[in-house]
């Protein structure tokens, strides 16, 4: 029975790494930099913020992509990221 026990946590803990890694991705933004210019007019930044304008930076590469591939072209161009 001990054995069945390794096996489930060992799936849980692999399960839950996967997860982890899949939701991580890597950092686009200088923190630093980008902190400081959201907290420009004496705002503050709480700890996700990052993260999502992370995601958001993500989704934008994303759609420049496919509208560079929709119009047949290989060179992302400024209005494929401009609204």
């Amino acid at each position: 029975m001990a054995k069945a026990k390794k096996k489930t946590a060992k799936k849980a803990t692999k399960k839950a790494a996967k997860k982890s890694a899949k939701k991580s991705k890597e950092m686009l933004l200088v923190a630093s930099k980008t902190k400081d210019a959201l907290k420009g007019k004496g705002y503050n930044v709480s700890s996700d913020a990052l993260d999502a304008m992370n995601e958001y930076v993500y989704f934008l590469v994303e759609q420049a992509q496919k509208k560079c591939t929709a119009n047949g072209r290989k060179t992302i161009r400024s209005y494929d990221i401009m609204a």
